[in-house]
């Protein structure tokens, strides 16, 4: 009964050493060896590149006339300070009026790379036919906007439809590689390519500081 005693103590003591050790991990170093607790693996940050292509690649797929332009090897073009192309202007030297354009950062847009340009007037010219088309039949509400958009492959959240007073506009960010493109419908229809505003977004931002 001893023998047997003592047998079955050994094996408690050997799964109680057995449980303890679960989720550790013993390494060897110049010092000897220790017991290091095992780290969940972090999984590597995704590759710019990477999603850049894969973005180009969903576009290309949803968007095969704007894909044809080949707007990926679009070369750089003089830069303008029209509000479409999201060129931030010269800083003015009056340091009241230096004071007012600090104020009126968040109205900035960042910049159109010349493939983000190409596609973002390529989008702006076939939205504005179909917009004209619609508005043939008759003054558009907010939901004919919207359906033109979708229509177009340009569902929600990607596309915004607001209406101010009597002034139908829209955003859209073109979905797999951006960039925006804004309009405005009312007598005439006007639709522009622009970068995202540098405090996030394709709609302007309401205020800033």
């Amino acid at each position: 009964m001893r023998r047997l005693a003592a047998v079955v103590a050994a094996v408690a003591v050997a799964v109680a050493v057995a449980v303890a050790g679960c989720g550790s991990v013993r390494t060897t170093g110049a010092g000897g060896g220790g017991t290091a607790a095992a780290s969940a693996s972090v999984p590597a940050a995704p590759d710019p590149t990477e999603l850049l292509r894969q973005g180009v690649a969903d576009h290309d797929r949803l968007f095969p006339e704007v894909a044809a332009l080949g707007c990926a090897s679009a070369r750089p073009t003089p830069a303008t300070t029209t509000g479409g192309t999201g060129t931030a202007p010269a800083a003015p030297a009056d340091p009241w009026a230096a004071k007012h354009a600090e104020n009126s950062m968040y109205k900035q847009m960042a910049p159109l790379n010349p493939a983000d340009r190409c596609r973002g007037e390529a989008h702006g010219k076939r939205i504005a036919a179909a917009v004209k088309a619609r508005a043939g039949t008759g003054a558009l509400t907010q939901d004919d906007v919207r359906a033109v958009l979708e229509s177009l492959g340009y569902p929600r959240p990607s596309a915004e439809v607001q209406l101010a007073g009597d002034q139908l506009s829209f955003e859209v960010t073109i979905p797999g590689t951006g960039p925006c493109v804004g309009g405005r419908v009312g007598a005439t229809v006007t639709v522009e390519a622009h970068g995202n505003y540098l405090d996030g977004g394709c709609t302007e931002p309401k205020g800033g500081h």
